[in-house]
């Protein structure tokens, strides 16, 4: 029954993920995702989706440069970033510790020329994980991703760092509590963490997304699995869903 259930979810995960359409006034949006190791871009009209390496040595000003060559015959008339650090203003507002410097700040309107909404990127996927209500999304990767929506206000968090048990929920649910203490201890603290976060947060249910959500064969209560195809659906509501507030 578990496995029926698991799969009925996952199959919902790729439904909810499909929708590719420009919106009603016929912008397209190109949604970018800004990771350690590539950086992904797809358009909301229904293109495929490209990649290109990233990693330490790229600065912000040669993302732009490789988005720009990466998207050289795509039409788009708005911008939107997932971007692995806190934002403020929809720009970034510190460097993130797997790219290279130049991030904070950084003016993308002006260097793309195009508009551009730039939001943290556990919040662009959980943008497209939203159905109604209050969510709370948790990403399970290097680290942990956590946002918020409450009746369509998007609100980034940071949970990763707070105090837990002896380190930090970070440290436990991230990719050094994997590597470090094994996926049986691991997925108990990812049960733990949710359910004290739940009673903390009072969410509807919980979206639980991330690379590392594959290795949770049952999830904690409230709990629904995401989907890392989500973060370009994020992106493109992020223009064309006029119910969010950002």
């Amino acid at each position: 029954m578990v496995d029926t259930m698991e799969a009925s979810q996952a199959k919902q995960a790729r439904e909810r993920a499909k929708p590719k359409v420009a919106a009603p006034d016929g912008r397209i949006v190109l949604a970018v995702d800004i990771g350690g190791s590539h950086l992904k871009a797809e358009l909301s009209s229904g293109s495929e989706r490209r990649s290109v390496v990233s990693g330490r040595e790229m600065t912000a000003a040669k993302m732009v440069a490789a988005l720009t060559d990466l998207t050289a015959d795509w039409h788009y008339d708005v911008v939107a970033m997932g971007y692995p650090g806190a934002v403020v203003a929809h720009r970034p507002a510190a460097d993130p510790f797997n790219l290279g410097p130049g991030w904070k700040g950084f003016d993308f309107e002006k260097a793309l020329g195009k508009p551009v909404r730039v939001v943290n990127d556990a919040l662009m996927q959980a943008i497209g994980s939203y159905e109604a209500g209050r969510m709370l999304f948790l990403g399970l990767g290097t680290g942990l991703g956590s946002a918020m929506i409450a009746e369509n206000v998007c609100l980034p968090l940071e949970l990763a760092h707070m105090p837990y048990k002896k380190a930090t929920f970070e440290d436990y649910v991230g990719e050094r509590g994997l590597e470090g203490r094994g996926k049986g201890r691991w997925r108990k603290s990812v049960f733990d963490v949710a359910d004290r976060l739940a009673a903390a947060l009072l969410p509807d249910y919980i979206v639980i997304g991330g690379g590392n959500v594959e290795k949770l064969k049952d999830l904690p209560l409230k709990c629904r699995r995401g989907s890392n195809e989500n973060a370009f659906r994020g992106g493109f509501r992020v223009w064309l869903d006029d119910s969010l507030r950002l």
